[in-house]
């Protein structure tokens, strides 16, 4: 899991060159700020981008982006980050806070295609993402070295169709991979060719290696349940949440937990809380110093906060295109494809003018 930094490692990080670059309102806006986020959007222009705000929604800056962008990765040793395109996207780019560096943009290899999301070694010397070998109908995580411009340097399979979201375990060597079970092709755009004979998993792969240590399945009546994000808790268990390919009437449980040595339990919740999912989870995130793990569904309007201890449900709000998620404080950071901006404390920020994306870091 990627350590958390607050406002002050984040200016000293970012150098004297970046705080004279801001703005008097975003100068005074970072120094009031306890965290900073990350989180990619698309203007109203329609123009793509990803942003650095703080807690309260003031905006720090912000960068134009090719195409789509989908989550952000952040390396605390090199102190850059890298948003990755939607899937089916083929670019991904690295960016840092201080305006010392051009913006580097790496597009995919032929033959591979990015699925949103990715992962720095604990060193930095590595960038991993996720990534699908399309002719193949394999999941792949390609290797960059990210001290020689980002050169790709190799892969490893994910043992599974579709990956989505990978963690790096507290360990620093074990990757968790969920693969969704979707199969798709760039030249079907987005198109979902597998649906009848899908079968989602969650895996661990050992880092240096890419060997596989353990590959969990879902029931067979479940196999189109597709696992899509995750994030641990400070028990190592896992927490995942899925997307439903079945049909609509159905309500399967969408949200469990896992370990590398356990099987996928699916969490037992109440109908009214299904119902406010409508079978699609959009993001996961963890506060182990709360003891919470958020889900949102942005088709459903809804966020839930879940009591990692009991394993219960401790609240459930309703917030229309409600997506993006982060820890912050005692709670969650939230952002809707509506451009509002919720703290867990705090006024509300409302930038219309954005329609945030699925995924917030909290860098």
């Amino acid at each position: 899991m990627t350590p958390l930094i607050d406002r002050r490692s984040f200016l000293a990080a970012a150098g004297s060159l970046f705080a004279a670059s801001l703005g008097a309102r975003q100068a005074f806006a970072l120094d009031c700020a306890d965290a900073v986020f990350a989180t990619a959007f698309q203007r109203r222009t329609g123009q793509f981008g990803v942003a650095v705000l703080t807690e309260a929604g003031e905006l720090v800056h912000a960068l134009d982006l090719p195409e789509r962008g989908h989550d952000v990765t952040f390396d605390p040793v090199s102190r850059r980050s890298v948003v990755f395109a939607r899937q089916p996207g083929t670019f991904m780019t690295v960016f840092d806070h201080d305006g010392k560096q051009p913006p580097i943009t790496i597009a995919s290899v032929k033959g591979r295609h990015f699925y949103g999301h990715g992962c720095f070694s604990p060193d930095g010397a590595l960038l991993y993402a996720t990534e699908n070998d399309f002719d193949a109908a394999e999941g792949m995580i390609g290797i960059y070295d990210a001290r020689d411009h980002f050169r790709r340097v190799g892969e490893f399979k994910t043992h599974g169709v579709g990956p989505h979201e990978m963690l790096l375990m507290g360990d620093g060597r074990t990757f968790a991979v969920a693969n969704g079970g979707i199969e798709t092709h760039p030249d079907f755009g987005r198109a979902k060719l597998n649906i009848a004979t899908m079968e989602p998993s969650l895996v661990f792969i050992d880092r240096l290696s890419g060997s596989l240590l353990s590959r969990h399945t879902l029931p067979a009546d479940l196999h189109q349940l597709s696992i899509r994000h995750m994030a641990a808790d400070d028990k190592g268990r896992l927490w995942f949440g899925c997307q439903y390919e079945g049909a609509e009437r159905d309500r399967p449980q969408l949200v469990g937990y896992a370990t590398g040595d356990d099987g996928l339990v699916l969490l037992d919740m109440a109908d009214d809380v299904l119902g406010g999912f409508r079978n699609y989870i959009g993001s996961v995130a963890s506060n182990p110093d709360a003891g919470l793990v958020a889900v949102s569904s942005p088709q459903g309007n809804s966020l839930v906060l879940i009591d990692t201890a009991s394993r219960t449900v401790r609240e459930m709000r309703s917030l229309t295109e409600v997506c993006g998620i982060a820890p912050d404080r005692s709670g969650f950071v939230s952002s809707t494809g509506t451009g509002r901006w919720l703290a867990p404390k705090g006024p509300e920020a409302d930038l219309p003018d954005f329609v945030w994306d699925n995924h917030i870091l909290r860098i």
